[in-house]
């Protein structure tokens, strides 16, 4: 029984003190083999193609001097769509709503690009901060805004994800508590509520994965 509405989002089951909630992060991986069958199924052609769509995608922003590039960027997606979706599943936990995971995913990316940048490019990160036909007097507010904004890029990539993925989760869970007190009309338009909000969460899913990627190929391409 749930004593609040954030309590659906907090890792409690535990055996010997360590968490299982975690674990669904890792269940991604009793998938891998099916893309190995010699007949593929319909699913791992329909994930081929999204991760062939994804390909094409992030390699025209990364250009050709990366062209290895795209498969870090390439399994971040699609290991977040995973668990966007297996978060939409009953008692299943959301790994992607928690600032601990999308920080985790987030911090290190930055910190990669701009030690890489700054070490390698620096003139070219130099630049960057002030952008081209600045006026003079605007040159020292401008590295400061460019400053800013580069070092709360984790922060925002950490929370649009975890904040659209939690938000969907504590609609769909208002609503299923209200089901109990309703008449038999009104739980016939909840659940088609419910259904709706299910088929939009599924979009969220997808959008949210890509959404993550993309910025972080934009981030990448940056530096180079």
């Amino acid at each position: 029984m749930m004593t609040n509405l954030s309590s659906s989002f907090d890792p409690l089951s535990s055996i010997m003190g360590m968490s299982l909630n975690w674990t669904s992060t890792f269940l991604g991986l009793l998938f891998v083999p099916y893309l190995f069958w010699a007949m593929p199924s319909r699913w791992s052609l329909l994930w081929s193609s999204f991760m062939s769509t994804l390909h094409k995608e992030f390699k025209t922003l990364l250009g050709v001097a990366n062209p290895g590039g795209t498969i870090l960027f390439v399994s971040l997606a699609s290991f977040i769509v995973f668990n966007n979706f297996l978060g939409l599943l009953p008692y299943v936990f959301t790994s992607t709503s928690h600032l601990a995971m999308t920080l985790a995913l987030a911090l290190p990316l930055w910190l990669s690009f701009m030690i890489f940048g700054w070490l390698n490019h620096t003139q070219h990160m130099f630049a960057h901060l002030v952008p081209l036909g600045t006026p003079g007097p605007l040159m020292p507010f401008m590295v400061l805004i460019e400053t800013v904004s580069n070092i709360i890029r984790p922060g925002t990539l950490a929370v649009r994800l975890a904040a659209n993925m939690m938000a969907g989760h504590l609609l769909l869970t208002l609503l299923g508590n209200t089901g109990p007190s309703l008449s038999l009309t009104l739980l016939n338009f909840l659940i088609i509520s419910q259904i709706l909000l299910l088929l939009l969460e599924s979009a969220v899913a997808v959008i949210q994965s890509y959404v993550f990627a993309i910025l972080s190929t934009l981030f990448a391409g940056e530096v180079n």
